[in-house]
C-alpha cells in the first residue's frame, strides 16, 4: 500500500511539470512577436486594387520574386487607367510572352530608389533603366514626367524602393527615327524622305541625319500625305519638286528632345528656320495642334504624343506643314 501511495504522488508530481512546462512554452511562445508585414513593390502592387492590370503582368512576367527581392528599385507603375488609355487589357497581357512582358515592365524599372524631390530638373535627364534602355525624366513646375508622360502619384513607400504611379504605360524604343517610322507604318513619309534623299537633286545626308542626330519629328500620317496631293491635284508623292519635298520634310523636325512635356503655347522654331505654331488644348477634343505658316491657318492635330526613338521623339500629325 505505502509503494502505491508512493507511485501516486510520483505520477501526480511528473503532470505537474509537464503542465507547466507546457503552459511556460506556450507563454514563450505568445510573448513572441509577429513577424513583421512584407511591404515589398511586389506587395504594394498586390494590394493596390488600382494596380491590378500590373500585377498580372508581374506576374505573367516572372518579375514577382525579383521585385521582393532587396533592390532598392524605382518603379513607374501605369496603373489600370493608364494601361486602358495605352490599349492594353488583360486580354492583351496574356498574348504577350513572359519575354516580351519582362522587357517591357523592366522598362519601367530603375536600380536605384529615386524620390520626386531627388529627379534631375532636366530637361530630360537620361536615366538607364533595368532593361538596358533609356528613359528620359524632368521636374518642373507642372510636375514630374518621364518620357513626356506625367506622374500621377509619387513617392509611394515600399521597403525594397519607391512607386510612382504614371498615366500611360511607357514604350521601349524600336530603333531610330527613320526605323520607327517604317514599323509605324507611315509609309507615306518614309516614300518622301527616300525620295528627298535619293533622287537628283536630293539632300544624301537627310536619311542619316534622321537616324542619328537627336531630333524630334512631327510625322504627317498616311492620309495627312493623301490629303496633300489631293490639294495639290497631284497623285503621287514622286510628283512634288524635289527641292519643296526637302523644304516641306525639314519643316516638320526640330532640334532636341522635345517630348509634350516640353511643349508650350506659342511659337516653335523649327530646325531648318521658320516657326510654327502650337496650342496646347484647341485641337479636337481638346488635343494639342500645331500650325504652319502657309497652311492658312488649319492646324494640325497631333493625334499621337511621344514615341520614343533611340535618337529622339515621334508626334503624330493628321496635316502636312506648310513653311
Amino acid at each position: 500500500m505505502k509503494r502505491t501511495n508512493q507511485t501516486r504522488q510520483w505520477l501526480t508530481a511528473l503532470m505537474m511539470v509537464t503542465i507547466f512546462s507546457a503552459t511556460l512554452i506556450s507563454c514563450n511562445k505568445d510573448d513572441d512577436p509577429a513577424p513583421a508585414a512584407s511591404n515589398t513593390i511586389t506587395d504594394k502592387v498586390v494590394a493596390d486594387a488600382s494596380l491590378s492590370l500590373l500585377e498580372q503582368a508581374v506576374i505573367r512576367a516572372g518579375l514577382d520574386a525579383t521585385l521582393k527581392g532587396t533592390g532598392p528599385f524605382t518603379v513607374f507603375a501605369p496603373d489600370d487607367a493608364a494601361f486602358n488609355a495605352s490599349g492594353i487589357s488583360s486580354a492583351t497581357i496574356n498574348t504577350l510572352s513572359p519575354a516580351q512582358l519582362s522587357s517591357l515592365l523592366l522598362y519601367h524599372t530603375i536600380g536605384s530608389k529615386i524620390l520626386a524631390a531627388n529627379v534631375p530638373a532636366g530637361p530630360n535627364a537620361k536615366v538607364v533603366t533595368a532593361s538596358g534602355d533609356s528613359v528620359f525624366v524632368t521636374k518642373n513646375a507642372s510636375g514630374v514626367y518621364i518620357n513626356g508622360i506625367k506622374v500621377t502619384t509619387a513617392d509611394i513607400a515600399a521597403d525594397n524602393g519607391v512607386i510612382h504611379k504614371v498615366g500611360r504605360v511607357l514604350n521601349p524604343p524600336a530603333g531610330n527615327i527613320v526605323e520607327t517610322a517604317v514599323g509605324a507604318g507611315l509609309d507615306s513619309l518614309v516614300k518622301a524622305v527616300t525620295r528627298a534623299t535619293s533622287a537628283p537633286g536630293g539632300d544624301p545626308a537627310l536619311a542619316g541625319t534622321l537616324s542619328s542626330a537627336t531630333l524630334t519629328v512631327f510625322a504627317p500620317t498616311n492620309q495627312a500625305f493623301t490629303n496633300l496631293l489631293t490639294a495639290l491635284s497631284l497623285t503621287d508623292i514622286n510628283q512634288i519638286p524635289v527641292a519643296t519635298l526637302l523644304a516641306v520634310l525639314r519643316y516638320h523636325v526640330v532640334g532636341g528632345r522635345a517630348f509634350s512635356s516640353d511643349l508650350a503655347n506659342g511659337s516653335l522654331t523649327m530646325l531648318a528656320g521658320g516657326n510654327t505654331t502650337i496650342n496646347l488644348t484647341n485641337g479636337t477634343g481638346g488635343v494639342p495642334t500645331i500650325l504652319g505658316n502657309a497652311n492658312g491657318g488649319t492646324k494640325s492635330n497631333i493625334t499621337a504624343t511621344n514615341i520614343v526613338c533611340r535618337n529622339g521623339v515621334v508626334h503624330l500629325i493628321d496635316r502636312v506643314l506648310l513653311p
